[in-house]
């Protein structure tokens, strides 16, 4: 027995037979007199234009069904309840064959997402197909996630509690590359060597609790506990939008607050607006990174003597001591005559930074040092998908992607998917 071909078959008659007896429940959904009369947008009470009919791609297969076409007479704009209800407005795909594609279309390119939608599933949509679901999922997401944001922010300004309460919170974010279509980049200044950009930084920032500690008495991240948002925007709006996501996660309510970041100007910026109260931690391993690079710079014909500097130093910023690097770091360069511009700024980088390089504290109290939570999402959230071979991207489609992979990842898919279920594009569209 061919036992393949066998489940193939079978498996292909009973979608059939399932196509079918979908096909009779749909039959009684849109159509017939309604209890209620049909509003539209602006008001106006629609009027019954008759029946139209509609094939729809299912996971079982296409049906077919009929339901009311109604129109305003005033504006001239048209309602079909029956799709409303069935959350398939302006798509003829069901809404279990968009939820498949957007999984696919989150991991991997559309043309193999459309290739593995139908050797997995059954499921025959174009690579366009599962683009134009994707990003639609993922502007709803992302204008959902909106509404949700400024009815929080409502009620924090009228005085009401939000978010739970928490013993850590940690709250990290970082920017990273995405190669665009050239009308994206236009007139940009990038690192090109004409001065060009090819790439959008896209702000990524993330919020995860820590309560335990591992038997040496390290940290541990609460598990499921990680939510991330992101999108191609400039500084203040990405500081805002993390704000808004620690809110809701519990900043006011938490007994401490973490911030750990690279130490770059902008998210400095946005930190001391926003978090002006909280302990902000610069990533060890990344001052280890100027460490290294600084003492290569001061001796750069002396592989050895930059080597044995470079552990020392490191001693000294697991002591919290970056002020005393900083005062020998100066000491070594008062004695030369050019000093070049590298050498300064990665000494102006921990000067500057060295409050926020007490490692030996920060130990002492439990807390992380290293940024890897953000690191690791800039990886598995933007560059696993945006950064491929070949891939170029609109501004909008990319933040579209982005809502849907930041929305899976944290875990709030299944939540949204609910919403979705039972709220109308007219009552979406009111919230």
């Amino acid at each position: 027995m061919d036992l393949e071909a066998v489940e193939t078959a079978l498996k292909a008659a009973f979608l059939a037979k399932g196509a079918r007896a979908l096909e009779a429940l749909l039959s009684t959904v849109g159509v017939g007199r309604r209890g209620y009369p049909v509003q539209c947008t602006c008001g106006q009470r629609m009027v019954s234009r008759g029946v139209k009919a509609k094939t729809l791609l299912t996971v079982l297969g296409e049906v077919r069904f009929k339901r009311s076409l109604f129109q305003c007479p005033h504006c001239g704009k048209t309602r079909f309840p029956g799709d409303e209800e069935l959350g398939v407005t302006d798509t003829t795909r069901s809404p279990g064959v968009q939820r498949l594609a957007a999984r696919f279309a989150v991991k991997e390119p559309f043309e193999a997402a459309a290739d593995d939608l139908r050797a997995s599933a059954g499921i025959a949509v174009s690579p366009k197909d599962v683009e134009r679901i994707a990003q639609r999922l993922g502007e709803e997401i992302r204008q959902c996630d909106e509404r949700a944001r400024c009815a929080q922010r409502q009620r924090v300004d009228a005085g009401e509690a939000v978010g739970p309460a928490c013993d850590t919170l940690y709250i990290e974010f970082d920017g990273t590359g995405i190669p665009m279509v050239p009308a994206a980049v236009l007139g940009r200044r990038g690192k090109q060597a004409d001065g060009t950009a090819k790439t959008r930084e896209a702000k990524l920032g993330c919020v995860f609790t820590q309560t335990t500690f591992d038997a040496e008495g390290r940290p541990v991240r609460d598990p499921a506990s990680t939510t991330f948002v992101g999108k191609i925007e400039d500084a203040e709006a990405c500081g805002r939008r993390i704000y808004d996501e620690a809110v809701g996660r519990g900043v006011y309510h938490a007994r401490r607050i973490v911030v750990l970041t690279d130490g770059a100007e902008w998210i400095k910026n946005q930190v001391d607006l926003h978090f002006p109260g909280a302990i902000h931690i610069i990533d060890f391993y990344h001052v280890r990174e100027h460490l290294a690079r600084l003492t290569q710079l001061l001796f750069p014909n002396h592989p050895n003597q930059a080597q044995t500097r470079d552990q020392r130093w490191g001693e000294l910023l697991n002591q919290g001591r970056a002020g005393e690097i900083v005062r020998q770091a100066r000491d070594l360069t008062a004695r030369r005559t050019n000093v070049n511009n590298d050498i300064k700024n990665e000494i102006g980088y921990l000067d500057k930074n060295q409050d926020r390089m007490r490692y030996d504290q920060y130990r002492a109290q439990g807390l992380f040092i290293g940024s890897g939570v953000i690191e690791a999402g800039c990886r598995h959230v933007i560059a696993q998908r945006f950064k491929q071979s070949g891939m170029f991207w609109t501004e909008r489609g990319a933040n579209a992607i982005l809502a849907l992979r930041c929305c899976i990842k944290s875990n709030r898919f299944e939540d949204f998917w609910e919403y979705r279920a039972v709220a109308t594009p007219i009552t979406r569209a009111a919230a």
